[in-house]
């Protein structure tokens, strides 16, 4: 196939709802399972790349349980399971939700300027999406592409693939089961879509 494709794209999916998603808590390597929402809602994916025009995507996938089971349930087909993908390493905060954290540790405590002790830095959070993204564009030439993966390691892609600071990602807004459409063509990037779930509204992103 020609490598001078003309317009690229990237479709990020974000993993359904999960119990610690609905109760904001961070979930980094804890592998847990979808709620029967979750599932829906992923269920509710399927046929996604046909009806936005991707054809025959190259789709990559975070190993964590959550990430997996969304692109089997939306109908796809993982062609590379990749710990690139995977979510923020969030340390010693893993479990916790941004409110408790704030509360025992730092009221200033956000993941997209403080990192997460333990796990990994806001530096080490650029560095591995970076890898990604080199990874995403090495396939870029050859196909579109989907990335099933989490909100945190979505909302970092989509900043680092616009050339963007990390710290921006805290203006997207990515809700489990949403998808977020990268496009590239000329050497101009853009977010061109930015979704909820299959029925649900989106709130627009303020980028």
């Amino acid at each position: 196939m020609s490598t001078n494709r003309t317009r690229r794209r990237v479709l990020l999916i974000r993993h359904g709802q999960t119990e610690w998603s609905l109760s904001d808590q961070h979930t980094g390597r804890t592998d847990i399972d979808l709620t029967a929402k979750g599932e829906q809602d992923a269920a509710a994916l399927k046929g996604i790349t046909e009806r936005i025009g991707l054809h025959q995507p190259f789709v990559f996938a975070s190993p964590r349980r959550r990430a997996q089971r969304t692109a089997e349930l939306a109908g796809l087909t993982v062609d590379e399971t990749n710990e690139l993908f995977a979510e923020w390493d969030y340390g010693d905060y893993e479990g916790l939700t941004r409110v408790q954290i704030q509360a025992d540790h730092d009221p200033t405590w956000a993941i997209w300027t403080h990192g997460a002790p333990g796990g990994e830095s806001v530096a080490d959070m650029t560095r591995r999406v970076d890898a990604a993204v080199d990874r995403v564009e090495s396939q870029l030439g050859a196909s579109d592409v989907v990335v099933v993966s989490h909100g945190h390691f979505s909302r970092s892609f989509i900043c680092r693939f616009l050339r963007w600071p990390i710290s921006q990602g805290a203006d997207i807004d990515l809700r489990p089961a949403g998808s977020a459409l990268l496009a590239e063509a000329g050497g101009d990037r853009r977010l061109s879509e930015l979704r909820g779930p299959v029925g649900e509204w989106a709130k627009p992103t303020s980028i």
